[in-house]
């Protein structure tokens, strides 16, 4: 599926992953291919990414590294999900 990360300054990330978890307003979730369509509020936590990820060197330092993929700390965001395409609009 394909996710992307914005924020009020720039793209984050936009690529093909295998799987994102989100912090949701009303607990962590996880968003797999063909889930079905979802909005959701995001509160403070990791955006969790996994697949084979690469990260625009400008942005990297955003990111840490896990042995199980990149999480990136957001404060809070909006999250749509719909036909295999995820945006994450992050603060």
């Amino acid at each position: 599926m394909l996710l992307e990360i914005v924020s009020p300054e720039a793209t984050l990330f936009s690529g093909e992953v295998t799987s994102v978890t989100l912090p949701g307003i009303m607990g962590e979730f996880e968003l797999l291919n063909n889930h079905a369509p979802v909005i959701s509020l995001l509160k403070e936590g990791n955006v969790k990414i996994n697949g084979n990820i690469t990260l625009e060197e400008e942005v990297e330092k955003l990111f840490n590294k896990s042995d199980k993929g990149f999480w990136l700390p957001i404060s809070s965001g909006t999250l749509e999900m719909k036909d295999n395409k995820v945006i994450v609009l992050a603060d």
